[in-house]
């Protein structure tokens, strides 16, 4: 129960393909941010926080720039929870060293350290089952995130537009989403738009517009502000990013 069999450091990603695992995977974040896209849910993971993957979950992650992630894989947590989560990170640092005494002792090489492995696996797993409420997001949430899934591609879509025409105050409606999804409304707009050019960029051959073409296939009115977007949060040109999971980035002064 509650066993190790890998864990690592992660640096910032320039995307991967989906992923599926016989193990749990649990995932935290020292630094930086990310999303892990599990079909057509997206989970927000920033710093201090902790996703946690269940067996045989089709799932890909794009980190930050500057992101550095502990990945953690276990086989049989005792845990009750059956669905991809993401627990907040409440500023203590007991989390955090877990994941990091797991890190260190999965790589020490030490006699004991399947023991000590054991132990840190069960701590992680009892942190999960204390601090995520297992409660559903409110339905106004689920009507809002449906709405933004709906229309992100939309350059005309207007979201405060759409959000004050909820029979809802417009800072109570934006900060319950950030309570109950971890981002605000436009936070969740922007990484989803963002995600979405990522993984076309790895998976469009190079014609000389296809930036451009992406910036307004995901929702962006202007290619400029669309790659200065990108660039800040993952650490590339949408051109290199896109060359960096195809080979060597090309040596060129693009911003």
């Amino acid at each position: 129960m509650n066993d190790i069999v890998y864990a690592a450091l992660l640096t910032a990603s320039h995307g991967s393909q989906p992923l599926i695992h016989d193990q749990w995977e649990f995932a935290f974040c020292l630094s930086g941010g990310g999303e892990y896209a599990l079909g057509g849910q997206i989970l927000a993971l920033g710093k201090g926080d902790m996703v946690a993957v269940p067996p045989l979950t089709p799932h890909s992650s794009l980190t930050d720039k500057g992101a550095r992630i502990i990945q953690v894989f276990m086989n049989q947590p005792t845990l009750r929870i059956k669905e991809p989560c993401v627990v907040h990170g409440d500023g203590s640092p007991h989390l955090q060293a877990a994941f990091e005494g797991a890190l260190y002792h999965y790589h020490s090489g030490h006699p004991a350290n399947t023991h000590l492995l054991n132990a840190y696996g069960a701590l992680i797993v009892c942190y999960l089952a204390a601090y995520h409420s297992g409660q559903s997001i409110s339905p106004v949430v689920l009507e809002m995130e449906e709405d933004i899934r709906a229309h992100f591609a939309d350059p005309a879509y207007e979201l405060d537009a759409y959000l004050h025409s909820l029979p809802f105050n417009y800072d109570y409606l934006r900060k319950l989403f950030q309570r109950e999804m971890g981002v605000t409304p436009l936070q969740y707009l922007n990484n989803l738009r963002l995600y979405t050019a990522a993984e076309a960029l790895l998976n469009t051959e190079g014609a000389s517009g296809s930036v451009t073409e992406i910036a307004r296939m995901c929702g962006f009115r202007e290619p400029l502000y669309f790659s200065r977007m990108f660039k800040k949060k993952y650490g590339l040109s949408p051109t290199h990013y896109a060359a960096a999971g195809k080979g060597p980035i090309p040596d060129s002064g693009e911003a």
